[in-house]
């Protein structure tokens, strides 16, 4: 399959940023592609309060570095539990995580509408543990309630992965060790 998006005319995209190592090649990748880039920071999925703080504050240095607008969203973690409830004990990428990744994507593709981008995406899609078969789903779901189009971009794709990991290095940034909920950390550390 091919990845790469078609060339944008200074287009409007807000970017979902999970984490500061996974908006590293997207960032660029877009701009390269001619697209104008904000980025959005909301994952109310992220635990404990000092891991939210602590990646909210490595994006924002990568944001002033690189010159990229950057919105925060509310971290509300209570909504989060309320959203999986049922689902805590279920294991990384499973029904949880597709509930993780819709909740973050409706919130962009809603913010995108509201305050008119032409597209929205999100950096999820870099990570190999993650399924972008879902992302691509939810995100063309979205695309057709909110009328804004979700561009499909799988950032893993080309190296990106790999150049993500590499220019977080460069940009001395913090690369966590789990995805970010409480489930997932518990997850990590069993293994």
């Amino acid at each position: 399959m091919k990845n790469d998006l078609p060339y944008g005319n200074g287009e409007k995209v807000l970017l979902h940023i999970c984490c500061a190592p996974d908006a590293t090649y997207p960032v660029f990748y877009l701009r390269g592609r001619h697209y104008e880039v904000t980025g959005f920071f909301y994952n109310p999925n992220i635990y404990p309060e000092e891991e939210y703080k602590r990646r909210f504050s490595d994006v924002s240095r990568f944001a002033v570095r690189v010159k990229l607008p950057l919105i925060g969203g509310e971290y509300n973690p209570e909504k989060w539990f309320s959203l999986t409830k049922g689902y805590e004990n279920e294991p990384e990428g499973a029904r949880r995580c597709y509930i993780c990744y819709r909740e973050r994507l409706e919130v962009t593709a809603r913010l995108a509408k509201d305050s008119g981008f032409d597209f929205f995406t999100t950096t999820l899609s870099i990570s190999p543990r993650k399924n972008t078969r879902w992302i691509f789903e939810i995100g063309e779901e979205l695309e057709n309630t909110y009328g804004v189009r979700f561009l499909k971009a799988d950032f893993k794709k080309r190296n990106g992965f790999k150049s993500s990991v590499i220019l977080s290095r460069y940009y001395e940034m913090y690369r966590q060790d789990y995805c970010g909920c409480i489930f997932s950390r518990h997850n990590q550390k069993s293994e």
